[in-house]
Parts: C-alpha cells; structure tokens; sequence
C-alpha cells in the first residue's frame, strides 16, 4: 500500500488536504526513515511533535515510535505492530503490511532532517490558518460589544503561540513530562549548592528563603514610598542579567540568570539607568548627576559602564501602559531577545481595558490576573512592585500585612509571592528629638542619647517580609541596605534571629 492509498480511502483528509498545506507523501517518507533507523530522531533540529502530522495514522504510528523510543526500545515496522493490528484506518490500507511498505525504498534517509522541517513547517501554516480564520470570524461578530484593541491583543497572543510552534489550544502535560522538570529543577537547586532551583536574585539570603524566582510565578514586591522597592528591584533585575552574561561565557549545565525586561512606568530609562551605574560603581546618584566625582569615582563609574554596556538588561520606560500593551510588549521582547525575568514598576501605575467602569478595584484586578497570565504564557518569573495603603502609617506596628495591598485583594491571590520591603531606621527617624545643646535638661539628653543609639543599631538594616510563599515557608529575610549607593546585599551573618525592627 502507497500513501496514494491514504489519499483516496473514504473519511481520510483527502479533502482536507486540498484547502490546508500538507505533504502527506513527506510524512510517510520520514516515518520510513525513522523506523529505518532510530537515530534519525535525535538529530531533528525541528521540534517535531505527533501533532504535527497532518495524517492521523502518522500522528499516531510517530506518537508509539516516540513511547517506544523512550523505553529504549527498538521502533520498527515488527515492534509497532502489535499496537495497531486493530487500528482501523491502517486496516483499510491493507493492514500491517503497511507499516513495513514505509521503509521499502529508503530514500527519506537521505533527507530526513529536511522532510522534519517541512512537516514542522506545513503543520504552522495550517495553524496560522486557523488562527486566521478565527481572528476573521470575531471580527466579523458584532453581537457583542465590539473591543478592538481588545481583538488585536488576543490576535497578538494567537500569533505568537504559532511562531513559538505551539498547537491551537494548551496541549494537557502529562505527569511523566512534569514530574521529570520537577526532578530536573531539584537537581539544578542540588547543583547551585544553596538550594536555587529558579532565576537567581543575586542576594544570597533571599535565594535561601525562595530557591529563587520560579518560571510562571507572580511575586508582588510592595512596601510604602521611601523603603527602597525600585532600588531593590534593579538589584536584582541587575544580578540576573549578569548571571546570564557570566553563564555566556562559563558555561554550565544550569542557568540561574537570564535577560530581563524592566518596565519602568515611573522613571525615565536614563533615570533608571543613572540609578543603576550608581549602584554598581557604588557612587552616590547625587554625586552623578551633579558632577562631582574625584579621579577615582569616575573611573569605578568608567569600569562600571563598561560592565553594563553588554547586560542583557531592556528598559521600556513608556508611561500609562495598558495591560494589554504591556503583555504585547512583552511577547516581542521574549520573541527578540529570549527575556526570562520581566520586572514591572509599579502595578498602580498600569491601566486596564476601560471594562471597569472608573471601578478601581476591579481595575486592579484585571491587572494582577494579567500579569500572572503573562507569567505562564511566557514562562518566566514576573515582579511587580505594588504600593502599600496608608493604614501601615497610622498603626503602632508599621510592618506591613497583607491587608495593607492598595486597592484590591485580587493582587494578594494572583501572586505566588508577595514580598514587603520594611526599614526601622526610616520611621526611627521621623521620631528624632530635638538635638540638645548646653541649655538642654538632663533628661532631654538622656532621651536623645537613647534615640541615637537605636538609630545606629537600624541604620542600614532592612527586612524582606516573605508574607505569602505558595511553594514554601513565610518568615522575615534580613537585608543590608546602603542608602547613599541605594543597593540591597546579604548581610554577613549567620544567625539574623536579633535582626532587630531592621
């Protein structure tokens, strides 16, 4: 039996196959190559799937050639055909015997990598074909009320599925399949020796307490005005893209780093960019853009530009982005330069689709359920820093909780993480008395005495409140902080249990 055969049998795509790109003739070819030899399979450039066949018999003879070949078994027209003695469709081309006719003439060895490639081709064009017949027929419905930003957005998030090769619709993940990345992220957190399974934050004691910042995940980066949220958002937006450079250049079975996207909807990238050469050069901003910088600082600023002239850090600093914009944007950079960490700052500042009615919550709302929807469609970790109510000033204790999220509960049930940035000192010294003098009582020095030692024990001192951890444990994460170069580093210390109200 020929695929002529296949073309001609009732029910088969025959039809089919004269509207939608296929090669059912290439199909059968490669399959004859890969039962030939089974190594064939592991030199594919192509990310051939079995739904990638436009015949369903192929789909379904290369889906039992992959299952064989993952129990290391030989997959040959021998080996095959116990599982399809009572498949129908291979029935009405003479039986079994057709499983043995594809490897007759043996020429798809000769081309088997092309013949892959054109499947996986022909099997996108059919998918854009699809997508595009929907996008025209929503277009096309008016019954509802018409979006169409929002059309072009859902469009965008359809296009890109096809140019990263997905099929129509989420393919369910077997437990095999997953069970294996879990066996696989437990073995890159036993390799980093600190218990890192995800993209490194390059602060050692936040790493410890998260395993690191987990594909798909949410984490809400809140804290109110002045506690150091941006700051501690370059840093590590920052230490991952380095991590990625240093991963370029050694090497290494295991990345913990990545390029990152930083949304900035409050500073301009120039700003953002003063910000962090001062932090890496560890230069006062002040210093920098005023100008006044020794010899020696402006060649350690010198060294520093050079280090971040390659990061792999992008800035859109583009202001009253919408979600939906955000996330189209977003899908670029991932396609252009394979960002895997996006950072937005900050959420409050983002707008949604206008659906809420000048409803703030439920505008909010739909944002933080988009951002976590862009963290699984791209697969990569999303931070977004969130601003605090200001009931955290009017209570005694200013550390923040999870009912201080401004504007929407939805936030603190979307995220996988939701982190609070606290520093002692900066309310410390809101309670500072006045600084006595030779007319000052007894009891005016002895209370400012007792001020200023308080404020030398919190100063620099910062806490990272792990408030919500869906895959671990809550707690605080002690964090030294250098206000003047406005950088986050671990402390050096072991024990942080008296850690203070830092």
């Amino acid at each position: 039996m020929s695929t002529s055969d296949i073309l001609e049998r009732p029910g088969a795509n025959a039809t089919k196959s004269a509207r939608l790109p296929a090669n059912i003739e290439a199909e059968a070819a490669f399959l004859g190559a890969v039962l030939i030899d089974n190594r064939v399979i592991e030199e594919l450039q192509a990310p051939l799937r079995p739904d990638h066949f436009f015949e369903p018999l192929h789909e379904r003879i290369y889906e039992r050639i992959l299952k064989l070949l993952e129990r290391n078994a030989t997959a040959s027209p021998v080996t095959l055909k116990p599982y399809f003695e009572a498949d129908e469709a291979l029935r009405e081309l003479g039986g079994t015997t057709y499983l043995a006719g594809l490897t007759q003439d043996g020429l798809g060895l000769l081309a088997a990598g092309e013949l892959a490639q054109q499947i996986y081709d022909l099997a996108l064009l059919r998918e854009l074909v699809s997508v595009g017949r929907g996008l025209v027929e929503g277009a096309l419905d008016t019954s509802d009320d018409v979006a169409p930003m929002e059309r072009v957005a859902e469009a965008e998030a359809q296009l890109y599925k096809v140019a990263e090769g997905a099929a129509t619709g989420n393919e369910a993940s077997s437990f095999r399949k997953a069970a294996m990345e879990a066996i696989k992220m437990a073995e890159a957190a036993m390799n980093s020796g600190g218990g890192l399974s995800g993209k490194t934050t390059g602060l050692e004691v936040i790493d410890r307490k998260t395993s690191g910042l987990h594909n798909s995940d949410l984490v809400i980066l809140a804290g109110r005005p002045g506690m150091g949220k941006t700051s501690l958002a370059t840093n590590i937006a920052f230490n991952c893209a380095e991590e990625h450079l240093k991963w370029q250049s050694d090497g290494g079975e295991f990345q913990y780093g990545a390029p990152v996207a930083f949304f900035s909807l409050e500073m301009s990238a120039d700003q953002l960019a003063t910000r962090i050469l001062a932090e890496q050069a560890e230069i006062s901003s002040e210093s920098l853009r005023s100008g006044k910088l020794t010899r020696d600082e402006f060649q350690k600023l010198s060294f520093a530009s050079q280090r971040l002239a390659e990061l792999p850090l992008y800035i859109d600093d583009t202001p009253a982005l919408t979600i939906a914009a955000l996330r189209s944007r977003a899908r670029r950079m991932k396609r252009k330069h394979d960002i895997g960490l996006i950072v937005v700052d900050y959420l409050q500042l983002l707008q949604g689709s206008g659906r809420a009615n000048d409803n703030r919550v439920n505008e909010i709302s739909e944002i933080s359920r988009g951002l976590k929807t862009l963290a699984k469609e791209l697969s990569v970790p999303v931070i977004a820093l969130s601003q605090l109510s200001r009931a955290v000033e009017q209570r005694e204790d200013k550390r923040p909780q999870l009912s201080d999220l401004r504007e929407s509960g939805s936030i603190e049930q979307d995220a996988d993480m939701v982190w609070f940035i606290y520093r002692g000192d900066y309310y410390h010294l809101s309670l500072k008395p006045d600084t006595p003098d030779g007319s000052s009582s007894e009891d005016a020095k002895e209370k400012y005495r007792q001020w200023e030692e308080k404020h030398e024990e919190l100063v620099g001192r910062a806490t990272l409140i792990v408030a919500k951890q869906r895959h671990g444990s809550t707690g605080n994460v002690p964090l030294h902080f250098q206000a003047e170069i406005t950088k986050f580093t671990s402390p050096n210390i072991r024990d942080y249990s008296d850690w203070g109200e830092g």
